[in-house]
């Protein structure tokens, strides 16, 4: 993630409402592509310092307190780019559904930025386009299971749609379910990256004969057994032994499109590391190959798990990169490539 400059000098964070230096309203304005400080005239119009568009605060960032985005004022729609992706967003007669809502938009700009330093498309030229739910349990999915006489969201993607149990957004509640999964992260940031995933191999895989047998040939068949003989023999069973060689989570062992999934999730983080390191000076430029990500992305690794180690926090980078993991990731990029946006 880069770091932006404020006009007064100070630097600017993706989730920056205000410049904490000179007190500028700031915003990721949606004419330059880029976190900038805006003046405010006293009829309320707001002009940015970077690019010196009229800009016009997202509905989400001016009413709900949720979204920092400025649109272009001459935008005719009422909410940013990114905004307009939702589909459904949490009931906010829910005490507490706010700040659950504002954590996961935070989350989902950070994925939308990741997407679009790559050039991977989302939008209407997709088919279909990339859309997003946050839901609690007991409200209308259409993604859910009952649990007892609540209909009980679960995190999945299906036809375009992500949808995330809003629970997730509840550092206490993931981090009990991390530990019951026995997973070495579990964050908002890596259930969005794991169900795009799913997005793209939709999008770039699924039904075309060249593509799926490529696929197959990295990953597994995956109508080989079948994906709900798969998830029952898992959570029976667990991973197999030896696992950590070859697949990037125990997750991943459950059946291809979940090893897909996760080593998709691996990819996009690499991507944003390595363009945060690059911010702060560690290199020059985002790797070429996927062999050169690996590799910066190794050294990066050992000192951030290290430094973690120190303050008694999880490792930042808990995945090794073994032969195995690495041709899976060169495929991940040879797929990404085929859908990057020129």
């Amino acid at each position: 993630m880069r770091i932006y400059d404020c006009t007064c000098g100070a630097p600017l964070f993706i989730d920056n409402t205000v410049c904490t230096n000179c007190g500028r309203a700031a915003g990721w304005c949606e004419g330059c592509g880029e976190m900038a400080g805006f003046d405010m005239a006293p009829d309320g119009s707001w002009t940015c310092t970077d690019c010196g568009i009229a800009g016009r605060p997202c509905t989400n960032y001016s009413k709900e307190h949720v979204c920092n985005r400025v649109q272009v004022a001459s935008d005719p729609e009422g909410f940013c780019r990114v905004c307009r992706m939702n589909e459904v967003v949490p009931n906010l007669e829910v005490e507490g559904n706010r700040e659950r809502w504002a954590r996961l938009e935070s989350a989902k700009r950070r994925l939308v930025y990741a997407l679009d330093l790559v050039g991977m498309p989302y939008g209407d030229e997709t088919d279909p386009p990339l859309r997003f739910s946050f839901l609690g349990d007991g409200e209308l999915a259409g993604l859910w299971r009952r649990a007892g006489e609540v209909e009980q969201v679960y995190t999945g993607h299906a036809d375009g749609l992500v949808t995330i149990n809003i629970r997730e957004a509840d550092s206490d509640e993931r981090e009990a379910i991390r530990v019951d999964m026995g997973e070495a992260h579990r964050t908002l940031i890596g259930h969005l990256r794991h169900e795009v995933g799913h997005y793209y191999w939709d999008v770039a895989i699924k039904g075309r004969e060249g593509p799926e047998a490529e696929f197959a040939a990295v990953f597994g068949n995956p109508w080989e057994p079948a994906y709900g003989d798969a998830l029952e023999r898992h959570y029976a069973e667990g991973p197999p032994d030896g696992w950590e060689g070859t697949y990037v989570s125990s997750y991943a062992t459950m059946h291809p499109w979940e090893d897909w999934a996760e080593t998709f999730a691996l990819w996009l983080a690499m991507v944003g590391v390595l363009d945060t390191a690059v911010a702060f000076g560690f290199g020059a430029g985002l790797p070429e190959t996927t062999d050169e990500m690996v590799k910066r992305y190794g050294r990066l690794g050992v000192v951030a798990n290290e430094l973690n180690r120190e303050m008694g926090l999880l490792d930042f980078a808990p995945v090794v990169v073994t032969p195995a993991i690495q041709t899976k990731l060169e495929h991940v990029t040879r797929v990404v490539r085929s859908l990057i946006v020129s």
